[in-house]
């Protein structure tokens, strides 16, 4: 039985190490050859110092050299942290700092960030890199490259860590402006992934894509369902994400069998027509996550795509990946239906409660809560926060459930159905998002005397839109531009507001809070 994550990568290199594991253009890797590479990084790394439950961050665009990094953190019975590399230089340093990393792994294009962050000669003493590229960064010191780990020793690791061992942190925003840390274990994420493959029937012969970002878990699901699997992972080129009609090429050329994305890109690529009847023959499934998919964009690819299963699936970050899901049987007929999120995965469970921690009636809107073995261990380091979100289960003390923030209704057809947020959280092109992070960074900006975030509902990509009110300091000459230049070293660029409105104070509600309703209308 796999306790560890690692562990179908050096099954399938046993049973199957000519077959190919990730496609890249033209490049292969093999299941043997990945199974290698990651066990001499992992050997690198140990020789270099790292120890157990040593937090590795993995800072790189998806790629082969990518899936060698994670899987060579696992096999040095280390912890994963994938950081954001469009983020800026000042959060990456809060999660470095946070999680008091003394490793990273980096290739691709982020050699300005490196510089930028190994400005400072703390981090240049207390941070070491491995580059995992054969070519050597100029300007940027780093322990090892590619090279370096062909030429290790490639003989098996004898794994220390078991089932219940932290696996990875995933960092998402966090309402006070500094980040925090889910932390999965490998016990969480593997019932997952076997229910899937078993649910979705998955098998050999599957082609999967990389195409959340690695510091989303949806990732986990991509990368691991395929190796569980033996299946191919095909890696997205960068340059092809933004583009509907040139992505759509991409699953045509490729054949992909699965296509595992969030919502906004289904709904891009059906605003753009780039979908043709019965296109991508070869296609089995399309899963969806992270968000809510209109209706008439769903209606769009089922009736394009009738040989296609099309499955909504559910689950917070603190749930290690989705926690429910609905296959939708057919078509809709009416562009406002409703699409469940539906029953709890094997293994889960989905409560919808009342105030008081009791089930409330069909029907009746309540807080959704999560049990079950895909609950995280909790936050890194921050025992006041994990307290707070993963509480007592009300009908099993021995266990925990954790509050979503979400609001939800059990239907009468005994499916659970997703009504919205209860808080100040948003969910924007997939992407959790606190408003209060990026107040955190406004307050930070010279020239701001009073500051406020708010979302409306739209149509286009982002499936809502990020508002900034401010009230700029007397005297001061403060424009959005400006407030965006500042705020985007603070915040990465899915965070920035794109619509800004200044005013000269806010309008208050009887408490003397700021009316953020009315800050609301000033914007639609």
């Amino acid at each position: 039985m796999t306790r560890l994550l690692q562990d179908w990568v050096i099954e399938q290199a046993s049973i199957r190490p000519d077959a190919p594991a990730i496609v890249s253009g033209g490049a292969r890797l093999t299941y043997g050859e990945l199974d290698t590479l990651s066990t001499q990084l992992a050997r690198l790394l140990k020789e270099a110092g790292c120890q157990r439950f040593d937090r590795v961050a993995l800072l790189m665009p998806t790629s082969a050299a990518a899936i060698i990094g994670l899987l060579g953190i696992y096999k040095a019975d280390c912890i994963y942290v994938p950081l954001d590399t469009a983020s800026p230089v000042s959060r990456l340093k809060k999660i470095l700092e946070s999680c008091e990393n003394r490793w990273l792994l980096a290739a691709g294009p982020v050699a300005p960030v490196l510089k930028e962050l190994f400005e400072d000669d703390g981090w240049r003493s207390r941070l070491r890199v491995g580059w995992l590229e054969q070519e050597k960064p100029a300007g940027v010191d780093v322990e090892f490259s590619l090279g370096d780990v062909t030429r290790a020793s490639a003989v098996p690791l004898d794994a220390q860590n078991d089932s219940h061992d932290p696996s990875h942190i995933l960092f998402t925003s966090g309402s006070t402006g500094m980040p925090k840390g889910v932390v999965l274990t490998h016990a969480n994420v593997i019932p997952y992934i076997d229910w899937a493959t078993k649910y979705f029937g998955m098998d050999a012969s599957d082609r999967g894509c990389a195409h959340p970002p690695l510091h989303f878990d949806m990732s986990m699901l991509d990368i691991f369902s395929m190796m569980a699997v033996g299946g191919q992972l095909h890696l997205i080129p960068r340059d092809l994400n933004p583009l509907p009609n040139t992505l759509a090429e991409f699953i045509r050329t490729a054949e992909l069998t699965q296509w595992y994305s969030v919502p906004p890109v289904l709904n891009y690529l059906a605003k753009f027509d780039a979908v043709r009847f019965h296109d991508f023959p070869a296609m089995r499934r399309v899963l969806w996550c992270g968000d809510v998919l209109p209706t008439p964009a769903l209606i769009y690819w089922m009736q394009r795509l009738p040989h296609v299963t099309f499955a909504n699936l559910y689950g917070p970050t603190e749930a290690a990946i989705s926690s429910s899901y609905y296959t939708v049987p057919e078509c809709p007929t009416d562009p406002q239906a409703e699409i469940p999120i539906g029953t709890a995965c094997t293994g889960e469970e989905l409560l919808v409660l009342d105030e008081s921690l009791r089930p409330v009636a069909p029907g009746q809107t309540g807080d959704l809560y999560i049990g079950g073995v895909g609950l995280a261990a909790g936050y890194w380091r921050d025992a006041e926060r994990t307290a707070a979100a993963f509480i007592r289960h009300p009908q099993k003390p021995s266990e925990r459930i954790y509050k979503t923030g979400d609001l939800a209704r059990v239907g009468d057809d005994g499916l659970v159905y997703f009504l919205g947020r209860s808080d100040f959280q948003i969910k924007s092109r997939g992407y959790r998002i606190e408003l209060g992070e990026i107040e955190a960074g406004l307050n930070a900006i010279a020239g701001i005397q009073e500051c406020a975030v708010v979302a409306i509902g739209t149509e286009e990509f982002e499936g809502v839109s990020i508002c900034c009110a401010y009230v700029p300091e007397s005297g001061v000459a403060l424009t959005p531009a400006i407030i965006r230049r500042e705020l985007s070293r603070l915040v990465p660029a899915y965070m920035l507001p794109t619509r800004w409105r200044a005013f000269d104070r806010f309008p208050r509600n009887a408490s003397g809070k700021i009316d953020r309703r009315r800050l609301k209308e000033a914007f639609e």
